[in-house]
């Protein structure tokens, strides 16, 4: 997993460059957060009572993205990546995950979300998925909030692997 390197949203944009900045931007934190580790340590629970790992986080990303952007948003009915277990999501069952494999559908699935959304003339377009309207900007800002949230837990998680703690 190379380091990638953040780029702050800018302070004066538009919404529609503000929303998609700042979703890029929780992404490349993602990144950041799992940047140096070997495939063990991707692996590692912080928690034993958990089954959080980074890598877990990875994987879980691109499902959210795959759901949002290419199921919801573009109505293009996509399975799962990772076929569940046990009647259970697979994202976070990451014993014999592949670190690369997981990374690359990740990326794979936000440069199709961005393409989603580029498809779109306004923030305010709607699409309707199991009887449920959705605009692009609440879909935008969920992503931002799914993201946020679960890089509060790669922090805690990327401490605990080795004491690497900052934004």
């Amino acid at each position: 997993m190379d380091d990638q390197q953040r780029v702050a949203p800018s302070t004066v944009a538009d919404e529609r460059t503000s929303l998609t900045s700042f979703l890029d931007y929780q992404r490349q934190t993602l990144a950041v957060k799992c940047a140096g580790l070997t495939a063990g340590q991707l692996r590692r629970r912080a928690v034993p009572t958990s089954g959080l790992t980074l890598l877990g986080l990875v994987r879980h990303a691109a499902e959210v993205e795959r759901g949002w952007f290419s199921n919801v948003v573009l109505g293009e009915p996509r399975g799962a990546l990772w076929a569940a277990v046990d009647g259970e999501f697979a994202d976070f069952q990451v014993a014999d995950a592949d670190p690369e494999e997981a990374f690359a559908f990740w990326r794979a699935e936000c440069d199709r979300s961005r393409a989603a959304v580029a498809g779109f003339a306004s923030l305010d377009e709607t699409v309707t998925f199991r009887g449920e309207t959705y605009a692009l900007r609440y879909v935008l800002t969920h992503m931002i909030e799914e993201y946020a949230r679960h890089n509060g837990h790669a922090d805690l998680i990327r401490e605990a692997i080795d004491g690497a703690t900052g934004e």
